[in-house]
């Protein structure tokens, strides 16, 4: 959008482009034709020719043939200089007059910023050193009906930046950078996985038991076989099957959802790697976990030490270990006297402002406490281990302390990254805390899991990491809404 168009109303703008529209027909033109084939992208021109110099252009003479949207017009008689950009990069565009066809010079007057035009012609430097390409064919791709915004002032409102990504990629360069390094974290994710010997597989989405996890599930309904189905809390029911099953390594890239509360660490739908090992333990799988963070971190980012808010958080290894007890104890003033017995952990939380504390297990008390205490202030990566049985129905517990759990979990920056144990595999064990978690109202018995576990299970460790939050901190993104191209959001008003 020029200064100019800034001055005139959004419908009259959408009035002129359509004025041009149909002026582009009536010269037989079609405004969105169904191909032009390019060559190459601009931002691969650039990779290959930006190092040439002015001398060697002229020399060479290289021919192009390249598409992509308008992002600036300057006429200045009779020549116009355009940036054509792929959304990665832009090339400057030289266009005269008697390089043209007349129709050509023609269609110059109908473009408007956000068109998309195919441009063939000649590479090479001007004067002050822009590489540019000397057009000799113009055509129109496609005729934007609505104008961009405004190129430095951008689209700043957070809501509308996400409600409408599309203009928030093409007028922030940052946000367009944030889901570039999503997509390589995903992809380097995938090769240090794979290069370890894990399979990546699929398990289903829609559930007839939301299990997995404990959380409100998604209900839908399917018609032919007159049943209630639940979308995915958490695939780890279905990937433990498959470790009976022999895959001893496997692996999920997956979206899960939980009908839950919104805020700026949750969204409704997020993304989760979750992985299992058979044979491996949770202390192993905290040496994994590092490995494969700080891998990744240095192959996305280019560094172990990355900027989150104020605070520059530090991947490098070792990484902090403390129980979920000392962890509450180094990070308040509550006392370990306080955290003895039902009736002084009351008291704790009721000093910490806790609610619902009656409601509470007194490994969900122990949690709250934690949640509220030490939490935040896991700034660097700390496992925390050590966890309640009662909130950890599928961890086994530790030899010698049947009401602890051999569970981690990651923190960073304030935020939980990642949930690991060493997986139940003992079936009437199982079934026995299914039951207990079911009389207390957190789920039900699942019998297909119950069934493949009675097949014999290894021993097995098994970890879920949130992509969305490690996207997060590895681009400094307060909002979980900013690392998800589409976040859930409610209607407009």
């Amino acid at each position: 959008m020029t200064a100019q168009d800034a001055q005139q109303p959004l419908d009259q703008l959408i009035a002129n482009r359509r004025s041009k529209l149909d002026r582009l027909r009536e010269m037989g033109l079609d405004p969105y034709p169904p191909r032009f084939r390019v060559a190459e992208s601009i931002s691969e021109v650039r990779l290959r020719l930006d190092d040439s110099s002015g001398e060697e252009l002229e020399k060479l003479r290289p021919e192009v043939r390249i598409a992509g949207r308008l992002r600036a017009i300057r006429t200045m008689g009779k020549v116009v200089f355009a940036d054509l950009s792929d959304g990665a990069q832009h090339v400057q565009l030289y266009l005269r007059r008697q390089d043209l066809s007349e129709g050509a010079w023609e269609l110059i007057k109908l473009l408007d910023l956000g068109d998309f035009v195919g441009v063939v012609g000649r590479v090479f430097r001007t004067r002050t050193g822009e590489l540019s390409v000397a057009a000799r064919e113009l055509e129109v791709l496609s005729k934007a009906m609505r104008p961009l915004p405004e190129k430095h002032a951008g689209l700043r409102d957070v809501e509308a930046r996400a409600r409408q990504r599309y203009l928030d990629l093409l007028s922030n360069p940052e946000s367009r950078s944030v889901f570039e390094v999503r997509s390589r974290l995903i992809s380097a994710i995938r090769r240090f996985l794979e290069s370890r010997g894990f399979l990546e597989v699929e398990t289903p989405m829609m559930q007839q038991i939301a299990g997995g996890a404990t959380a409100r599930p998604f209900v839908t309904y399917h018609n032919t076989y007159d049943m209630e189905l639940y979308l995915r809390i958490a695939p780890e029911l279905y990937l433990k099957q498959l470790i009976v099953g022999g895959l001893e390594r496997v692996y999920e890239l997956n979206r899960n959802f939980r009908n839950e509360g919104v805020s700026s660490r949750h969204n409704p739908e997020f993304t989760m790697l979750e992985f299992y090992w058979s044979y491996a333990d949770y202390e192993l799988l905290m040496d994994f976990t590092e490995e494969l963070l700080t891998s990744v971190a240095e192959e996305v980012v280019g560094s172990l030490q990355v900027q989150w808010g104020e605070h520059t958080v530090d991947f490098k290894r070792p990484w902090k270990r403390m129980t979920l007890r000392e962890a509450i104890l180094s990070h308040s003033e509550v006392t370990a006297e306080e955290l003895e017995n039902r009736q002084s952990m009351e008291a704790a939380a009721r000093r910490l402002g806790v609610e619902r504390i009656e409601e509470r297990s007194d490994g969900k008390l122990l949690a709250e406490l934690f949640e509220v205490t030490a939490e935040p202030r896991l700034l660097d990566p700390t496992f925390i281990t050590q966890f309640p049985r009662d909130i950890s129905p599928l961890a086994k517990s530790m030899p010698g302390a049947p009401d602890t759990v051999e569970r981690f979990e990651l923190f960073v920056g304030g935020l939980e990254v990642a949930n690991a144990y060493t997986e139940l595999n003992d079936p009437l064990e199982q079934r026995r805390r299914f039951e207990e978690q079911a009389a207390a109202g957190g789920g039900v018995v699942d019998e297909e899991f119950l069934l493949a576990m009675e097949h014999g299970m290894p021993p097995t460790g098994g970890e879920g990491i949130g992509i969305d939050r490690l996207v997060m901190l590895l681009t400094n993104q307060s909002s979980i809404r900013d690392a998800i191209l589409f976040p859930l959001l409610r209607p407009k008003e």
